[in-house]
């Protein structure tokens, strides 16, 4: 569940030795000690860090994913017989 949008709030930069840091105000506190961070655009995303699943938490949860429906299948594409071909 994503929680409701707030409005933004200005934060302190700081150094961190050769890193620069963010203080991030209580109400956007993250859980654990990790993040994610990427760049999109002019824009900086953080993100909390979600350990990666195991194999079988994975095949779990694919398995109670509600089957394809019509719209979500591929299209048929005509399969060309394969030509030789010389490589020189």
């Amino acid at each position: 569940m994503t929680p409701p949008s707030s409005r933004p709030r200005e934060a302190r930069l700081f150094r961190n030795n050769r890193s620069q840091a963010v203080r991030i105000p209580v109400e956007f506190e993250l859980p654990g000690d990790r993040v994610l961070i990427r760049r999109e655009g002019e824009k900086l995303i953080i993100e909390p860090f979600a350990k990666p699943a195991t194999l079988v938490e994975l095949l779990a949860a694919w398995q109670r994913q509600p089957p394809l429906g019509p719209k979500d299948q591929f299209p048929e594409i005509e399969d060309s017989p394969a030509t030789p071909e010389t490589i020189f």
